[in-house]
């Protein structure tokens, strides 16, 4: 249907506008060009058209597609009546166009010719004869027949009204003309050259010429009285004529705005010229030069970079200001003159008031203090930046970029910070070649020009997330950058003019250092900041947290109140990470629902307690990291460290009756745990072999039993050798039905002759323990000195215990030395 219906359609009105009244000769055409002869059939065949009507007295070709309406058309073409009826369809059939519901009153028309246009396509040239009106249906397949009524205009002369009528319509259809001359020529022949004597036919041809709406020209259409028809006509011509006056204001408004704005434009240009020539002025291109100049004055320019600017400003003088080449010139200028060339900050030379600045903006922390405070006093006492590169380790959440901010304010200096993580193109740090479309300088380039001093604190965020890929190695890139020797003829791709970074201060920061490649790793000095403890977060919160987070929710001090039970509940069951950002949320959480409810109950205090924090913050998210009340043989407790911070973690041990011994392990252990949970089982073994002989009592144990090693936890992923002597225990202790004491944990790598050796993060893991509520520990005796150099505060209540080798750990484990 829609094929049909859009050909005929479109054809019918574009050919019906243009040429609707005109035969093959370009004259009007009338119902007086049918032969008088012409018997018109009473059954007529029907074709439906859409959009709008055919009216009488005009000759148009037509397009019709689809083998129902050729068949139609050549059938009729062949017959010795070549008519067809033109109908407008009511109601259009999605299915088939041809069973379509049509208005009652149509035109028939005389087939003159058939010219076929494609395979499945004929264009028919059609007169419009008179109006039929429908009496009944005679056929409806393969074609559509009627039986119909024909209507034909009378032939006397037109009363006095009627010529009235008429001239109203001649007048309208010129004012029209003069309102939209679209259509001038073809109206202008039709008015003179048909009569107001024949009303009906020029009330025909004109109504044809109009836009309106198809369902109005069909009322005409089927508008029999010519009084009814002209006063139908004049209305439809008066739409017309109104559309086209508002046509015509809305072109007036746009022609007005376009010659305002084009008359401005020659008036600015020709007052740029006046000013040119009077000197009160210069050209876009002269003042952009100027500009750079000026900023030249200003800066303390190195010979390579005086030298480049002044080859790029000759260029820019031989280039048009509408050429590509101009605008990459100007960018590149502007980015030169915009750096900071030879401006710096004073550096504040005062250590109390850094010191001041440190313990305002952090808590604890003092040993990451001391050594911030001594790479300051260096500066101080040198006069200049000593090339030193901070790297800040510790957990999310511990501080580190505000530490980072807080190095900037103690020595005056501007503070930049970006992140590294994630990024995969070295372009990001050394600047793109300016070959490429869009170039730009490299982030620390970028910095540079923002803070406006060249000796700023630039901070590198999560540089143990940077990424490779095809575009190349940024942490290779960043080699440069951080280098002391290397950095002062610092070399950014899109610059291509050496710049000093000798005097930036680079702080980056980490979660962990595995990630971090060595070479970047050895031009750094690596300051860990550690998770805090309980005490730690209940003074960090009480100090900085709830006041921050009372002023961002519009509250005062005196209408919310959180106890110091409440605040170590909320940091135990609801934020245990080593940092505190967990704990700031949930305090922000607290604070939002003391705003609900103020609004809701109109309650001005509220006093948070241990008893009713559940009702603040719901259920608590944490249990206590002990899962067992009693002894059992087969399990040991041991100490881990994270990137989140320490952590206890418990190992357990099973044995299964089995005529093959074998060892399996499960938690999703990581390839290095793999391998000393099968140190820890090879050197159990052969220590009750050793003990017991090879044949007899506790040395069959592993040759009748299959043992299973599991971590609990086995969603997450556990790796490192630190569980080695944990591991042992365990298996030990399942082996002799001994349980392990339930206050000690332990951490430290094991061989295969049963040597304990050193590990890291002894800091956390006392940490961890301490949460849980353990302080027996054993720790590597190597790592003696790492104990004793964590402040008294943590080490308070710790009984460790410092061993050499898995004997060691027995008798800790059941001599209770």
């Amino acid at each position: 249907m829609s094929e049909e219906q859009n050909n005929n359609n479109q054809n019918y009105q574009h050919e019906q506008h243009n040429q609707g009244y005109q035969n093959q000769q370009g004259q009007p055409v009338s119902s007086d060009i049918a032969v008088v002869s012409d018997m018109l059939p009473d059954i007529l065949t029907v074709l439906p058209v859409d959009t709008r009507p055919f009216f009488p007295g005009i000759t148009v070709p037509m397009t019709f597609t689809g083998p129902k309406f050729i068949e139609a058309i050549k059938n009729v073409a062949n017959s010795n009546q070549p008519f067809l009826g033109l109908v407008l369809v009511k109601e259009p059939d999605q299915q088939d166009f041809m069973n379509s519901e049509m208005y009652e009153v149509g035109t028939v028309v005389k087939i003159h010719k058939i010219v076929p246009v494609q395979e499945d396509s004929l264009q028919v040239l059609v007169q419009g004869l008179q109006r039929f009106s429908y009496v009944k249906s005679v056929r409806k397949d393969p074609v559509l027949q009627w039986q119909v009524e024909y209507y034909s205009d009378p032939d006397e002369k037109p009363s006095e009204e009627l010529k009235a009528y008429t001239l109203s319509i001649v007048s309208s259809v010129k004012e029209l003309l003069k309102k939209n001359p679209v259509f001038q020529e073809q109206i202008k022949m039709v008015l003179n050259q048909i009569s107001i004597e024949k009303p009906g036919m020029l009330m025909d041809l004109i109504t044809a010429m109009l836009t309106a709406d198809g369902e109005k020209l069909q009322d005409i259409l089927a508008t029999y009285d010519l009084y009814k028809r002209a006063e139908k006509l004049l209305v439809l011509l008066k739409e017309e004529i109104e559309r086209s006056q508002i046509q015509e204001e809305i072109q007036k408004q746009i022609n007005e705005k376009v010659s305002k704005q084009q008359r401005e434009f020659f008036l600015r240009e020709q007052l740029k010229v006046i000013k040119r020539e009077l000197g009160i002025e210069k050209d876009d291109k002269e003042s952009e030069i100027q500009k750079f100049k000026d900023r030249m004055k200003n800066l303390k320019l190195s010979q390579e970079a005086s030298e480049v600017i002044n080859s790029e400003i000759e260029k820019m003088q031989t280039l048009e200001p509408s050429s590509s080449e101009f605008q990459v010139t100007r960018a590149y200028l502007n980015t030169l003159t915009e750096l900071p060339w030879g401006i710096y900050s004073q550096d504040r030379l005062d250590i109390q008031e850094a010191r001041r600045i440190l313990d305002r903006d952090h808590y604890g922390l003092k040993d990451v203090k001391n050594r911030i405070l001594e790479f300051i006093s260096t500066v101080i006492k040198k006069g200049k930046h000593t090339g030193t590169i901070l790297c800040l380790v510790g957990p999310p959440g511990v501080g580190k970029t505000s530490v980072g901010r807080s190095i900037a304010d103690s020595m005056n200096r501007k503070f930049f910070r970006f992140s590294v993580g994630g990024m995969r193109d070295e372009a990001e740090i050394k600047g793109h070649r300016r070959t490429y479309i869009g170039a730009m300088p490299g982030k620390v380039i970028q910095s540079l020009k923002r803070t406006g001093t060249s000796n700023p604190v630039i901070m590198l965020d999560e540089i143990d997330k940077m990424g490779v890929s095809f575009q190349g190695d940024p942490a290779s890139a960043l080699l440069e950058v951080l280098d002391p020797e290397q950095n002062k003829d610092f070399l950014d791709h899109y610059l291509d003019v050496r710049y000093d970074l000798s005097n930036i201060l680079f702080i980056t920061t980490a979660n962990q250092l595995d990630t971090v490649p060595q070479p970047l790793l050895d031009r750094m000095e690596v300051i860990k900041l550690p998770g805090y403890i309980l005490q730690e977060k209940v003074q960090i919160a009480k100090k900085y947290l709830i006041p921050r987070q009372i002023k961002e929710h519009g509250l005062k001090k005196s209408e919310v109140n959180i106890s110091d039970e409440a605040l170590r509940r909320m940091i135990d069951e609801y934020a245990r990470e080593a940092g505190v950002r967990s704990l700031e949320k949930n305090i922000a959480k607290v604070m939002r629902q003391v705003t609900l409810r103020q609004s809701e109950t109109g309650q001005k205090r509220f006093s948070i307690t241990k008893n009713n924090l559940e009702k603040y913050l719901g259920n608590p998210v944490f249990t206590t990291e002990k899962l067992y009340t009693k002894k059992m043989p087969g399990v040991s407790l041991g100490l881990a460290w994270t990137s989140m911070g320490g952590t206890t973690m418990y190992v357990e041990a099973s044995a299964v009756k089995s005529k093959q011994s074998g060892f399996k392990q499960t938690g999703q252990l990581g390839k290095v745990m793999e391998e000393s949970s099968e140190i820890a089982y090879s050197y159990v073994r052969s220590l009750l072999c050793e003990l017991n002989g090879n044949e007899d009592g506790l040395a069959k144990y592993f040759k009748d039993n299959f043992i299973h090693l599991h971590v609990p936890a086995g969603a997450t992923p556990k790796d490192g050798p630190s569980a080695g002597i944990t591991m042992a225990l365990a298996l030990y202790s399942l082996a002799t039905n001994k349980p392990v004491r339930q206050d000690l944990a332990m951490t430290g790598e094991l061989t295969l002759t049963g040597k304990v050796l050193p590990i890291g993060g002894i800091r956390e893991k006392t940490i961890a323990a301490r949460r849980v509520g353990v302080y027996n520990l054993i720790f590597p005796k190597d790592n003696q000195k790492d104990f004793e150099e964590l402040p008294d505060y943590l080490k308070k209540g710790i009984k460790p215990h410092f061993v050499d080798y898995f004997d060691d750990v027995l008798d800790v484990a059941y001599n209770h030395k």
